[in-house]
């Protein structure tokens, strides 16, 4: 083990995140706020759509826009920084389409040589508190492999399902494009071996998290660490990707990949309004009930609902606050 379970650091807390898309950036957005914590923010680097997309595509680059996401969550400019940096080019014909916080990334990265040391550059920018750790610098293509032996290519293939039917997800898989092999970004494992409590999600449980919990090196590190390990489970569920999950389906999904029980689940007990629902279920989303979780598998019941703009998701500061509670709660012993 690279940790004694009686040992425990004096503030400032180390928290890893683990994840990618809007979950990962409304957790981080709490945690900037929460004094005597140190963050390192793990991201998925399997993007494939939009803007992001294309600029994997036509240059080679990572893709950079969860990665924005993230640090736009922990830049104390985050208001004003969203504002431009999401702002999308529309008159010149090769910029259409992109961001402007993408593209700037995609130049820093470009100019500096190399992909982290253009995530640190934009971060220097606007003041980020907080690392912010591409889960591998190695170019790959999300694969999932659904219940009839079919396969789909692509995060954006995965996250938006054609038709009104589709097989489950069995499982998923990274198939690299240059190199014969895929592995996890150095520092990431350095900042799991470091941490303190480590948060999985929320975000979409097959195109966010999991990438990240399959990139060889990663399943290792989890399993070899024994700083606790919490996941936040999606408020609802997904077409496509989590038809019909309980918030027992998430954790049991989440162990399977890690090869470690989780410490608990941080579970949404608030039920949205039935208005908001119905028009979630005509995108075939419904509200993740808690189910039947099996022995040993502690939740943490929360109101952490949030849904301005007729959008459901994790309410930033309430999410903050429990994982503040669960900090405190933790027993701080000398090294010595």
């Amino acid at each position: 083990m690279t940790k004694n379970d009686n040992r425990r650091r004096k503030p400032p807390f180390h928290v890893v995140t683990i994840g990618g898309g809007s979950g990962q950036y409304a957790l981080l957005s709490g945690l900037r706020k929460i004094d005597d914590i140190r963050i390192s923010a793990v991201v998925s680097m399997m993007d494939s759509g939009g803007s992001t997309g294309r600029l994997r595509d036509e240059l080679g680059t990572l893709p950079p826009g969860d990665i924005l996401k993230c640090i736009l969550a922990l830049s104390p400019h985050q208001e004003t920084a969203r504002s431009i940096f999401q702002k999308r080019f529309s008159k010149d014909r090769r910029l259409k389409g992109h961001n402007a916080g993408n593209m700037l990334l995609t130049m820093l990265s470009r100019y500096t040589g190399s992909f982290p040391a253009g995530v640190q550059a934009l971060a220097e920018i606007l003041d980020v508190r907080g690392t912010i750790l591409p889960v591998t610098i190695d170019r790959a293509t999300l694969v999932a492999e659904l219940s009839d032996g079919s396969r789909i290519f692509g995060e954006s293939a995965i996250d938006m399902p054609r038709g009104h039917q589709r097989e489950t997800i069995r499982d998923v898989y990274l198939v690299p494009h240059h190199s014969d092999a895929i592995t996890v970004y150095p520092p990431v494992l350095k900042a799991i071996e470091n941490a303190d409590i480590i948060i999985l999600g929320p975000g979409d449980l097959f195109t966010s998290i999991v990438p990240n919990l399959i990139v060889p090196g990663m399943r290792e590190k989890l399993i070899q660490v024994t700083a606790p390990m919490y996941h936040v489970v999606n408020i609802m569920t997904k077409y496509g990707e989590t038809n019909h999950f309980q918030a027992c389906d998430f954790i049991a999904t989440i162990e399977g990949f890690t090869g470690r029980k989780i410490t608990a689940a941080i579970v949404n007990a608030k039920r949205p309004d039935d208005r908001l629902l119905d028009l979630y279920r005509k995108q075939k989303s419904d509200f993740v009930d808690i189910g039947f979780p099996e022995a040993g598998c502690a939740m943490i019941l929360e109101d952490l609902l949030e849904t301005s703009g007729d959008i459901i998701r994790h309410d930033s500061t309430k999410l903050a606050g429990v994982i503040l509670r669960i900090i405190a709660g933790m027993e701080v012993v000398d090294q010595d």
